[in-house]
């Protein structure tokens, strides 16, 4: 297979309401095998988040990643996705999260980092123009002078890449603090060590509200690599509702590394 270029693809751009978390795990499912099986385009799409939540990743133990009491103690939902990666905190109107819905053809031959920073170039560029010095760091971080500002993860299925990043806008680092277990490793046999990273909220670093940042960003990947305005078709919301039922919200899955 020939690797693709971005302008061989018709880029769709999904910016639904606020949604639960269950439901954004499922959609990144639904939305990555369609685009692996030529029923959807290639998709970016903005999250919103209707609660908090802590998202673990693939691999990563249950426990050793999250403390289950303090997380019921400030209602903060956890869910694990179906990337690899470390866990992320997320609060709504403090995070910026996205996804990338690609054919593998896109980062055909690519490593893992090659793949990485190929898929992360057009944010951190919308990010430069907000006056940040970003830069991608290694395996799946963006970060700036002042600190870390976003943590990608990826999967490969079906002929699909799904590339996902979730940004801080602002933080409630006691919070994050308290429900994750930062620091310790993880039971997982991938050996992904969980790491303390300082983290510089976007907003602290443009002085900007957060729709104006997902704004430029948009724009950004516009400018680039084209974008037309999309939307959920009733059928991948109706599958992605039932993957939210039957296999995100259940303790097997969330505890399937426990």
């Amino acid at each position: 297979m020939s690797r693709s270029r971005w302008e061989d693809h018709g880029w769709r751009l999904i910016h639904a309401p606020a949604q639960a978390p269950a439901l954004h795990m499922a959609l990144d499912e639904t939305l990555t095998d369609a685009v692996g099986s030529g029923r959807r385009a290639p998709t970016l799409r903005i999250w919103e988040w209707a609660a908090s939540a802590v998202i673990i990743g693939r691999y990563q133990s249950l426990r050793n990643e999250v403390d289950g009491a303090a997380a019921r103690r400030e209602a903060i939902t956890v869910m694990r996705r179906i990337s690899g990666g470390g866990a992320m905190f997320v609060e709504p109107g403090n995070t910026i999260t996205y996804s990338l819905y690609a054919p593998v053809s896109l980062v055909e031959g690519m490593s893992f980092q090659e793949a990485y920073a190929f898929l992360d170039a057009w944010v951190i560029e919308a990010l430069r123009t907000l006056g940040i010095e970003a830069r991608y760091q290694p395996l799946n971080d963006i970060t700036s002078p002042a600190g870390k500002i976003a943590g990608a993860a990826q999967a490969r299925r079906h002929g699909a890449v799904l590339h996902h990043v979730t940004m801080a806008y602002d933080i409630d680092a006691a919070k994050m603090l308290q429900v994750l277990r930062i620091g310790r490793e993880k039971l997982s046999d991938k050996g992904i060590a969980s790491a303390v990273k300082r983290v510089d909220p976007l907003r602290s670093q443009t002085g900007l509200a957060r729709a104006a940042v997902i704004e430029r960003m948009v724009a950004t990947f516009r400018r680039l690599h084209g974008l037309t305005d999309d939307h959920l078709t009733e059928n991948e919301l109706a599958q992605a509702r039932e993957l939210a039922e039957n296999k995100f919200k259940t303790p097997e899955w969330t505890a399937i590394v426990p």
